[in-house]
C-alpha cells in the first residue's frame, strides 16, 4: 500500500517551510499546493488508515502524534496565517489533497485572509469563593450594609440573625458579582480584539483554585496587541487582591477562529480518497 499524506493545516502558497519542525513520526514536511492555497502535509505509513477509533483511544499512541501536530501548527502559525486541521486528517494522495483544496479554495483563501489580521489568545477568569465572599462589600452596596448592621448589632440574637441575613446576601451576589465581573472582562477585551468567542466553562479540576467564571478566545490583531495586554494587566489590577484569578495565554493557531473554514473539507479521523 501507498503512503497517506498527514495534513496538518492550510497555508498560503507562498509559505515556506525553512526551519520546520519534523512531522508525526520525525516526517519532513512538504506543501501540496492549490491555487493560492496549500496544504501543509507529511507522509505516514499506509498503516494509519487501520482502526482509527481504537488508536484514538489508545494515549501511548496518539500522545506523541499529538504533540508532533501541535509543534508543527505553532511553527506554521508563527510565521503566517494557518487554518488549523484536526488531528489524523488523512489522505490517500497529493491529488485528493488538491481536489480538497479547489473545491473549498474560496473559502479557505478568506478565512486565511481573514486570521492574517491577527493571533488568537486565551483569557480564562476564576473565583476563588472565600476571597471574594470576604470582598462583597466593595462590590455590593447591599453586602455593605448587612456588614454595617451586623457590626452594630447591640445583642447576640440581633447578631445572629443578622449574621443569617449576611450568609444568605452573600451567597446570591457572589453569584451576581462573578457574572457582572466575568462580562466586564470579556466586554472589555472583545472591544480591542479583531473576533471574540466564549467557550463553555471548564469543570473543576483542582488545577486552579477557583471556580471558572469566563472561558473565552480572542483574535487580536498585530498593531493592538499591547493594549489588548494592558486591558489584561487592568483586570488583574483590579480584582486579582479581591478574590479573582486571571489566566492569559498564546498566542494559539487560531482554532477558534477557523472552524467553519475547515470544517466542510477536512473530517477527523478518516481517509479521503
Amino acid at each position: 500500500m501507498s503512503d497517506l499524506l498527514y495534513v496538518y493545516a492550510v497555508v498560503p502558497r507562498t509559505a515556506h517551510l525553512g526551519g520546520a519542525p519534523p512531522g508525526v513520526d520525525g516526517a519532513s514536511l512538504t506543501l501540496v499546493g492549490e491555487g493560492d492555497v496549500a496544504a501543509l502535509a507529511s507522509h505516514v505509513d499506509a498503516s494509519y488508515a487501520e482502526g482509527l477509533d481504537d488508536r484514538l483511544a489508545n494515549v501511548a499512541w496518539l500522545g506523541p502524534r499529538a504533540t508532533a501536530h501541535d509543534a508543527v501548527l505553532t511553527w506554521a502559525s508563527d510565521r503566517g496565517p494557518v487554518v488549523p486541521l484536526p488531528l489524523l486528517s488523512l489522505f490517500r494522495s497529493d491529488e485528493a489533497v488538491r481536489r480538497t483544496l479547489r473545491e473549498r479554495s474560496v473559502d479557505l483563501a478568506a478565512v486565511l485572509e481573514y486570521v492574517a489580521q491577527g493571533r488568537e489568545y486565551g483569557v480564562r477568569v476564576f473565583r476563588v469563593d472565600a476571597e471574594l465572599r470576604d470582598a462583597l462589600a466593595g462590590f455590593s452596596p447591599a453586602i455593605a450594609q448587612v456588614e454595617s448592621e451586623v457590626a452594630a448589632a447591640t445583642s447576640p440574637g440581633q447578631a445572629y440573625l443578622l449574621g443569617r441575613k449576611l450568609d444568605a446576601a452573600r451567597k446570591d451576589e457572589l453569584q451576581r458579582v462573578s457574572r457582572d465581573i466575568a462580562a466586564l472582562a470579556f466586554d472589555r477585551l472583545a472591544a480591542r480584539s479583531v473576533a471574540a468567542v466564549e467557550e463553555s466553562l471548564p469543570t473543576p479540576s483542582g488545577e486552579h483554585a477557583g471556580v471558572a467564571i469566563l472561558n473565552a478566545s480572542f483574535l487580536v490583531a498585530h498593531e493592538t496587541l499591547d493594549d489588548f495586554r494592558a486591558v489584561v494587566t487592568q483586570l488583574v489590577r483590579d480584582y486579582g487582591e479581591r478574590g479573582v484569578r486571571i489566566e492569559f495565554t498564546g498566542p494559539w493557531p487560531p482554532y477558534h477562529f477557523t472552524r467553519s473554514g475547515a470544517s466542510g473539507a477536512f473530517r477527523h479521523a478518516q481517509v479521503t480518497s
